[in-house]
Parts: structure tokens; C-alpha cells; sequence
């Protein structure tokens, strides 16, 4: 079993991340595993450490594309602790509102690095009639 994957199931395991969220990502771990390319002993390249986090998003009228400094991602996570509990449930509540379902206070800036890892061995890729989201590191 790879690395990328164990760490996958141990953040399900953990509750982390829900069923939905882990066979996303071994999806896009297992698309990604053939595209990625590799030194002669068969691990991944890993020159350069990422600088951004990308998200697109492609549909019928718009292009975006966003770039977030990685940086600012790890200084948000620091930030993230300092955040009172009251507010914490408050940003949980308006971001379940839109369908995001996520626990702030299980996600330590540990996960963040292996999630940027693993985004930068492969993408997350979500396709559907009306748009298409790939969501990467490099």
C-alpha cells in the first residue's frame, strides 16, 4: 500500500475527512498514479516543493482560476487556532449551508501538509454536465 494511500485511510479513520471526501481523493490518487512522472527507482519526482494551491473551475460561461499561495494556506491554518469556538460554529453552519460539510477543529496543520503532498502528486478532478473542477499543487 503507497504512503499517499495509507495517509488517506488514516485521516478517514480519524474522521477527518468522510467517506465521500476519501474516495475522491484514492480516485484521484489511482488517475493520478499514471501521470505522474517517476525516477529510475520508480518513486515520484520530487524536485521543488509546491508554491500554490490551484483551483479551476471550467464551465459554459467562466474560466477561473485561482492561485493560493501556499504560504497563505498554512498562515490561515495558524490563524485558524485563534479563531473563539462561537465563531468556529458559525463558519461550520454558513458552510454547511452551501453543502460544505467540514469539522474545524479535527484539521491541524499537520493534515494540511499531507494533503498538499498529495496534491501535488496527483489532482483532485470533478467533472460533471455543467462544469468541470481540478483542484492541484505545484
Amino acid at each position: 500500500m503507497s504512503e499517499q494511500r495509507r495517509q488517506i485511510l488514516q485521516m478517514l479513520a480519524e474522521g477527518k475527512i468522510n467517506a465521500d471526501e476519501a474516495e475522491r481523493l484514492l480516485a484521484a490518487l489511482e488517475k493520478g498514479s499514471s501521470t505522474v512522472s517517476e525516477d529510475p527507482e520508480g518513486r515520484p519526482e520530487s524536485g521543488k516543493k509546491p508554491k500554490f494551491l490551484h483551483i479551476q473551475v471550467q464551465d459554459d460561461k467562466d474560466n477561473v482560476d485561482i492561485k493560493i499561495p501556499i504560504m497563505l494556506v498554512k498562515a490561515g491554518m495558524k490563524l485558524g487556532t485563534l479563531v473563539p469556538e462561537r465563531a468556529k460554529g458559525m463558519i461550520v453552519g454558513r458552510l454547511g449551508e452551501h453543502g460544505i460539510d467540514i469539522n474545524l477543529n479535527q484539521l491541524k496543520s499537520g493534515d494540511v501538509d499531507s494533503i498538499i503532498k498529495a496534491l501535488t502528486e496527483s489532482s483532485i478532478d470533478i467533472q460533471s454536465e455543467k462544469e468541470n473542477v481540478r483542484i492541484y499543487c505545484c
